[in-house]
């Protein structure tokens, strides 16, 4: 039996608002939105709100067909039922961190159940969403969603970046990299390394010319990417 839209969103709030007032959730520009739904009337009434709120919006009918799809690290946010066939909404999580670990998943769901919507938060989900959902707080959280997603995403780029410039480096220019990045001073470098000030002071220029970096502050923030620490001493 088909389930009626009215049984999915609650009908007051798109009452109460119109399409200006939905679009204005989309904060974000082309947010594009993959929904998994394996009922079509629910597939169906999503897809209209969300593209009526100004998403762009892709449906599939099952976890395996987004997962299979060529387009599947493009989105910004998933909304997934959590009740799929076969691979269910926890099990796509779980595949979505490991694969692509900046996406974002909010999950609706017809059959409330605190633990296991606690467990799919403790995962990263972005919410979890009973219906009948408020088409507000749906919204909302895809906008949020979205945010944190195109965040990461950039966050692994640069970080993936990053990591190319560094292996660049000759593994002398990485020991200086290390220590001036810790705070060493050139002269302590030299004495940490057995070198001298001036030969720490030509890796140092080789360093920022090969990293791109522009400064000191530069290279301190590309430590931090790399998450390199500069190796604790054992107190005499």
């Amino acid at each position: 039996m088909r389930r009626s839209t009215d049984t999915i969103f609650r009908p007051q709030s798109f009452k109460r608002r119109n399409v200006n007032d939905i679009k204005a959730v989309a904060t974000t520009v082309n947010v594009k939105v993959a929904i998994i739904e394996d009922d079509e009337s629910v597939r169906n009434a999503l897809i209209f709100q969300l593209s009526t709120a100004g998403f762009a919006v892709v449906a599939y009918s099952s976890a395996e067909e987004l997962l299979e799809s060529a387009d599947a690290k493009d989105f910004d946010c998933v909304v997934a039922d959590i009740y799929l066939p076969r691979m269910n909404g926890l099990q796509l999580q779980e595949e979505l961190n490991r694969t692509i670990p900046y996406a974002s998943i909010v999950f609706v769901t017809g059959h409330g159940d605190l633990s296991l919507g606690m467990h799919a938060m403790r995962q990263g989900a972005v919410n979890f969403l009973e219906k009948p959902v408020d088409d507000q707080a749906l919204l909302s959280s895809i906008a949020r969603g979205a945010r944190l997603s195109r965040e990461r995403r950039a966050e692994q780029f640069r970080r993936i970046e990053v990591e190319e410039l560094e292996r660049s480096l000759t593994s002398r220019e990485r020991e200086v990299f290390v220590l001036i990045t810790a705070g060493s001073l050139n002269k302590q470098v030299g004495a940490e390394l057995g070198t001298t000030e001036r030969t720490v002071k030509a890796h140092r220029a080789s360093i920022m010319s090969k990293m791109g970096a522009a400064s000191l502050a530069d290279l301190v923030r590309m430590a931090g990417i790399l998450q390199i620490h500069s190796p604790s001493k054992t107190p005499e």
